[in-house]
């Protein structure tokens, strides 16, 4: 169908001639010329239905059938089968993360800031000033040390640290502790990477294959097992991504109901509902507001997040109304959603992260209480916003400190890294070392020289690797293809990575890329697909495209088990670990 009038019904022989409905532009001939490309003008024919919500595949009658399970159970089966399958890679993911999550018994890399700003966090309501020999008498005495007073300088917000002392207060201050939140959301990241690939690609299975990537991805695994606050991070902006989803397939299936079905019992465009329809409430949305203000109060990238989920929402309503038939579709939008849209993330964003800082407002501004806690009644006295409360100054104050801190960073670190390696692994981040002596510490007894310990947060090089072709892949899909999943991953993406191309000059680190590592992921899942084949292609194409996806799939778990000791600190022969070393810049 051409025209978007649920009445129009053109006859078969002027369909080929008839002119497209009033104000709806003819692509430029530019756009007509990316056509050689593989460039697709948005449909206009087909049950609208389909396309504001696609359905799930329906079960293979003859699969069930050989199970002896009729149509109506197959069906059934077909859901459990949705939440089984991914459940099934999260039980496996979180046996290898939760595997000897102890080990190494050390702060190891930046725990020795985090695991000791969490235990004050959930002791004092603000982060302490610890004694330079702490680290040795908390792995001593288990965590059986005095909390000192006096308030500390931190350049993070409270949300990841309270994350991970909620580990601590369950399991006491020492290694497993303080590692065991971080594999809890690390475990949970697989699980919603899994339902999320689901619902985008309408497959479990490429869902699944999602999953299973970022359960072997060797950066992803080592943040899972370390109290760092880019893991709680992960968690945070995976769970804004899908509940975003889930409100985009909800608002359309609102859509879809309140079009006109024709006498055929199809649904069919209308612009009269697609401009004026209210969507209502949309609780998904709000949810996402609330994990993306989280995500900011764990670290500043949650903002950036902030910025581009929410703008992806809204152009996820423009398509959405134009489907449904408006013919000014970006008016439509900035009349009804972009306000409740804004309302729903931006301040619930912002309010979730200022209550983050709660146990600092509260502490008292005489002197013992936070960092900064009473620079408003001491050295920021007077002014032009005195009639703002104290504790509202002061904060602000705090945060413009932690920003000109954050921008202008540039003292020299070993592991520091430029963003234009993270891609290829250029320059991994050894989180622990040690040279254990043949038999001690796990090295064998007939080792002929030293062994090597190391925890080494790198990503499994095939995966990496391949996802900088997936990457290229999903950028084609969503120039050329108009495809919005990939469109979806790419904005994922480049929030996370982008960005830090503004601060080069800064001492950044690769770690930072794991914020993005499940969307890679899920990018790369979208081009195995691809490579297997649509379901209409031939057998031929469908076996040789499976067996290809699967040998890539293969190699990449294969990558991960032979970097497994230097992921989880196992002791090796001093000659394995160097052959485990592929690039000069990853030692």
């Amino acid at each position: 169908m051409t025209s978007t009038a649920s009445s129009s019904q053109p006859t078969p022989t002027s369909a080929p001639h008839e002119q497209p409905p009033a104000g709806e532009r003819q692509p430029s001939s530019w756009l007509r010329g990316l056509r050689r490309f593989g460039y697709r003008e948005q449909l206009r024919e087909g049950e609208v239905r389909a396309r504001l919500v696609p359905p799930y595949p329906a079960p293979s009658s003859r699969l069930w059938a050989s199970f002896g399970l009729g149509r109506f159970t197959a069906g059934r089966a077909d859901r459990i089968i949705g939440w089984a399958a991914p459940l099934l890679v999260t039980l496996v993911a979180g046996l290898l993360r939760f595997w000897n999550l102890g080990s190494p018994k050390a702060v190891i890399f930046d725990e020795t800031y985090y695991a000791k700003d969490a235990w004050a966090l959930i002791h004092r309501g603000f982060e302490v000033n610890w004694a330079k020999n702490a680290n040795d008498l908390i792995l001593q005495k288990n965590g059986d040390v005095p909390i000192p007073h006096d308030a500390s300088y931190v350049v993070h917000p409270p949300v990841g640290k309270y994350v991970i002392g909620v580990g601590e207060w369950m399991f006491g201050f020492n290694p497993f502790g303080w590692r065991f939140m971080t594999a809890v959301l690390g475990t949970l990241c697989v699980l919603m990477v899994c339902r999320i690939g689901r619902r985008l690609f309408r497959s479990t299975f490429l869902g699944c294959l999602a999953g299973v990537l970022l359960m072997v991805d060797g950066l992803a695994f080592v943040m899972s097992r370390t109290a760092l606050l880019d893991s709680v991070l992960v968690f945070f902006v995976v769970a804004a991504f899908g509940a975003l989803i889930v409100d985009r397939d909800r608002a359309r299936e609102k859509l879809a109901a309140a079009l006109p079905v024709d006498e055929h019992g199809l649904v069919r465009p209308d612009p009269h509902v697609a401009e004026t329809l209210r969507l209502g409430w949309r609780p998904w949305r709000l949810l996402a507001g609330i994990c993306l203000g989280l995500a900011a109060g764990t670290k500043w990238n949650g903002f950036i997040y902030l910025a581009a989920f929410a703008l992806m929402s809204v152009l996820w309503d423009v398509g959405s109304r134009r489907v449904a038939g408006a013919r000014r579709p970006y008016r439509t939008v900035l009349k009804r959603d972009v306000l409740p849209a804004f309302v729903s993330t931006v301040p619930v964003a912002v309010a979730t992260y200022v209550l983050s800082w709660l146990g600092w407002i509260l502490s008292a501004d005489d002197g013992t209480g936070g960092y900064f806690r009473n620079w408003a009644v001491t050295a920021g006295k007077g002014g032009s916003f005195t009639w703002l409360p104290d504790w509202v100054r002061s904060l602000w104050h705090y945060e413009h400190e932690v920003w000109e801190f954050n921008t202008h960073l540039t003292s020299a670190h070993t592991y520091q890294s430029n963003p234009w390696s993270w891609m290829v692994d250029g320059r991994p981040v050894s989180y622990f070392y040690e040279s254990p002596s043949a038999g001690s510490q796990g090295c064998p007894a007939d080792a002929a020289d030293k062994c090597a310990r190391e925890v080494l947060a790198l990503g499994t090089p095939l995966l990496w690797w391949a996802a900088c072709f997936a990457i290229a892949f999903v950028l084609w899909r969503w120039f050329f293809k108009r495809d919005w999943r990939a469109g979806a991953i790419v904005c994922a993406v480049a929030a996370g990575y982008l960005p830090w191309f503004n601060y080069q000059e800064r001492t950044i680190f690769y770690f930072y890329a794991v914020v993005f590592a499940p969307f890679l992921c899920l990018a790369l899942a979208m081009m195995l697909g691809a490579i297997v084949g649509k379901p209409g292609s031939t057998e031929r194409r469908r076996v040789i495209g499976a067996a290809g996806a699967g040998v890539l799939v293969l190699l990449i778990v294969w990558n991960f088990i032979y970097f497994w000791p230097i992921y989880t600190g196992h002791a090796i022969p001093i000659d394995s670990w160097r052959s485990r070393m592929w690039l000069d810049s990853w030692v």
